[in-house]
């Protein structure tokens, strides 16, 4: 096959150093991972700051942000990152939750925001057991956050990041694309589960039936396993073979050993290489999620 194919690395999620020494915490560590893997065929990165992601306040900082991504925006100017929301702040409004996702896209920071089109209960392992760094509730966004998500995104000029925890984040989404409430630059995200009992595993079937769901709107796509690993499971090289593009990173990883960024990334380069893709560098990835020409990070 000839195709160019979007990376997208998660740096570091909420994996502790006990769980991986390699994991990126600090802004320095963040910035220069993310300027190696960049370098290496990622054109997506996304971070975590070292603030909980559930919090009673549902605050998260922007200045963390700005100190990791300010060195790989100077080096890369195309290149798209995105940082994560508060969970578990029932109560909060949107407009707080979201605020440093937006001060980063008003200051074009980064050209992706994130929006996460739904509730998920995200914490229960296959062992019945749920980890105490996992959300004591739900996950939730409603309806209207969502609108709100995508209006705010379509505004600042940047586009969505379209996390799909359940198949009814994907049909939310997918009516208000029909309705034209989602924005140019737009990337749905379909995470399958392993360990994690939510969504849909990581399977032939089920990657078909969000690629049902998805196909008539022309949305791109990528496929990640959180709680797993996504070349291992062989998704990756079914989802590169059938249009799609790739996540990997230690915010996802729960495979054996403990790799760094860049070890997942070659891993994902591999099955590039053996289909016959190419990774998209950050300019052809703009133009293949179609951002307008004058949407780049300043």
């Amino acid at each position: 096959m000839d195709s160019t194919v979007i990376l997208e690395v998660a740096l570091n999620g909420s994996t502790t150093r006990e769980a991986n020494p390699h994991v990126p915490r600090e802004p320095d560590e963040i910035a220069e991972q993310a300027l190696d893997v960049i370098g290496r065929g990622a054109a997506i990165v996304h971070n975590h700051n070292d603030e909980p992601m559930f919090t009673t306040d549902g605050v998260h900082a922007v200045e963390p942000y700005l100190a990791a991504w300010r060195p790989v925006l100077d080096r890369y100017p195309d290149a798209l990152l995105y940082p994560t929301m508060a969970a578990g702040a029932r109560g909060v409004p949107v407009q707080r939750r979201w605020a440093h996702v937006e001060e980063l896209a008003r200051r074009r920071m980064g050209g992706l925001t994130l929006v996460d089109p739904g509730s998920v209960n995200v914490g229960l392992l296959d062992d019945g057991s749920c980890p105490e760094a996992a959300a004591p509730e739900p996950y939730q966004n409603s309806f209207s956050d969502t609108e709100y998500m995508f209006a705010r995104t379509a505004r600042l000029g940047a586009g969505p990041s379209i996390s799909i925890f359940e198949p009814g984040f994907l049909r939310t989404a997918l009516t208000l694309h029909r309705h034209g409430r989602v924005p140019p630059g737009a990337i749905v995200k379909l995470y399958f589960a392993d360990r994690l009992q939510f969504g849909l595993p990581p399977t032939p079937a089920a990657l078909e039936a969000y690629l049902e769901l998805l196909e008539p709107s022309g949305l791109p796509w990528s496929v990640a396993v959180l709680g797993g690993d996504v070349v291992a499971s062989g998704l990756a090289e079914l989802a590169v073979r059938r249009g799609g593009h790739l996540r990997v990173g230690l915010e996802d990883h729960a495979g054996p050993g403990t790799p760094t960024n860049r070890e997942l990334l070659e891993d994902a380069l591999r099955v590039l290489d053996k289909v016959g893709a190419t990774p998209a560098d950050p300019v052809t990835a703009r133009r293949l999620l179609g951002f307008p020409e004058d949407t780049g990070n300043s």
